[in-house]
């Protein structure tokens, strides 16, 4: 399977819900998993994010996973680091063709928008369907993080 998310150098957009898994001990296989990602992601400095992920970490972090503030705010000035896309004009208007094109949901195609302006390969994702796990959208790789591992990626040109 490693050829078949090969590209020329990956590039990996992270959803919030991939985020939240790493912190997440309720469910310790997909908490394994989310960190890997994470990690080879900081390792091969190939992780990417949005406005719109590290608000939305950071909102639930707080309140549905009762991490404190000032560890949630840690964070996201930590994925800072990552050059989170802004949202824009531009991001709304190409997220609204993702969703008329795909049917996807307003949020995912924002998700996807972002990921594709960025300069993203791949949009780590638990969010959308499982079938959708290899999906092409505007030039980005759908991934599920529990469905492939970060050793399929080619991280190195």
């Amino acid at each position: 399977m490693a050829n078949t998310l090969a590209s020329s150098r990956a590039i990996v957009f992270v959803d919030t819900h991939v985020l939240l898994c790493a912190d997440d001990a309720h469910d310790p296989s997909k908490q394994v998993s989310a960190r890997a990602w994470l990690q080879a992601l900081w390792q091969h400095r190939a992780g990417r994010v949005s406005t719109q992920v590290l608000n939305d970490y950071y909102v639930t972090a707080t309140r549905t996973f009762g991490l404190s503030m000032g560890d949630a705010r840690a964070k996201v000035r930590r994925f800072q680091l990552w050059q989170p896309w802004q949202i824009d004009h531009q991001t709304v208007e190409t997220a609204w063709g993702v969703e008329a094109r795909f049917g996807l949901n307003y949020w995912d195609a924002l998700i996807v928008a972002a990921a594709a302006q960025s300069g993203a390969s791949h949009v780590l994702t638990v969010d959308l369907q499982p079938t959708q796990h290899l999906q092409q959208i505007d030039g980005v790789t759908i991934l599920n993080p529990f469905l492939a591992t970060p050793a399929e990626l080619a991280f190195t040109e």
